[in-house]
């Protein structure tokens, strides 16, 4: 089997990790928080031959689906997002402009709502969900399970940091059991891509996570 293609592009002004990963052999791919710049984000798609079959949601905050709407007009990839997030994702436009930003319309219509321990296929290649709530209520977590695995955590768990809890059904407390009960039981090689820096690793974080030890 061909390695995964993987692709990360930093956009919008609070600088998301937007993924691409790619099946080489069907040129099937997904794609992991449009956050936005979503011309950017198809013109990278095309430049690979990629076709869209999913667009992942690690959760409905605006700076990670605010560049859904194009890349779905573009792509026709569907729409995933856990449900418990699908109020915050019809807010769109609302929490653009608390941030400053009213160039946000509605985004488009949620198409699948995963679930926790859910595996989708892209190709040859598969992901699957982990309910990772406290940032967010419907926040997860993307485990790759084929080629070097590897964890997208979107705000869950940073280098060295974690998400804020001050959001709409923001809760510390679950947030912390959610990173220990779901990705420190995880081993320590994996690797964690977050929503926004630099990666790193479950066994770092777990040992040396300041908001975790």
């Amino acid at each position: 089997m061909e390695r995964l293609i993987q692709e990360r592009l930093v956009v919008g002004p609070l600088q998301c990790n937007c993924v691409i990963l790619g099946c080489p052999a069907t040129r099937e791919a997904v794609v992991i928080d449009p956050g936005d710049e979503g011309k950017k984000i198809v013109e990278r798609l095309k430049r690979a031959n990629l076709t869209v079959k999913y667009l992942l949601h690690t959760h409905a905050h605006f700076d990670h689906i605010g560049g859904t709407k194009e890349v779905k007009a573009d792509t026709n990839g569907t729409v995933c997002l856990h449900k418990a997030d699908d109020f915050i994702y019809k807010m769109l436009p609302i929490q653009g402009a608390m941030f400053g930003m009213r160039r946000f319309g509605m985004a488009p219509a949620v198409e699948k709502f995963v679930e926790d321990e859910e595996i989708l296929a892209f190709g040859e290649h598969k992901i699957q969900v982990i309910h990772t709530p406290g940032h967010s209520p419907g926040g997860v977590c993307y485990k790759l399970l084929t080629d070097d695995e590897a964890v997208y955590t979107g705000d869950t768990l940073f280098n060295m940091s974690i998400g804020r809890t001050d959001l709409w059904g923001g809760d510390s407390d679950l947030l912390l059991k959610s990173i220990r009960e779901r990705l420190f039981v995880l081993e320590d090689e994996i690797t964690i891509h977050p929503g926004h820096g630099p990666s790193s690793q479950i066994g770092i974080e777990k040992h040396e996570n300041p908001f975790l030890i």
